[in-house]
């Protein structure tokens, strides 16, 4: 369940960049920061859980991994980053 929790935890990383990135030049600005204070949110606790018995190393970089390879794409494909 752990490996779970940490994958879900990477998803959630890649959507705060993602919201304020659609915040800029939106008129739903409060909606977009308030989906990436969520992410970050969840981002966090499900990390948390991973790590209760994934090793911390281990844990870290592979959420941040997800978050950043994830971001990287959703920016090349979707905002001609």
């Amino acid at each position: 369940m752990a490996w779970i929790y940490l994958f879900l935890g990477g998803l959630f990383e890649i959507g705060w960049p993602l919201g304020f990135k659609l915040a800029h030049g939106s008129s739903g600005k409060i909606l977009w920061i308030t989906f990436s204070v969520l992410s970050m949110a969840l981002s966090g606790l499900f990390l948390f859980m991973a790590q209760k018995t994934i090793p911390i190393g281990t844990a870290y970089v592979v959420w941040t991994g997800i978050g950043a390879v994830g971001t990287l794409l959703i920016g090349i494909f979707f905002f001609n980053d």
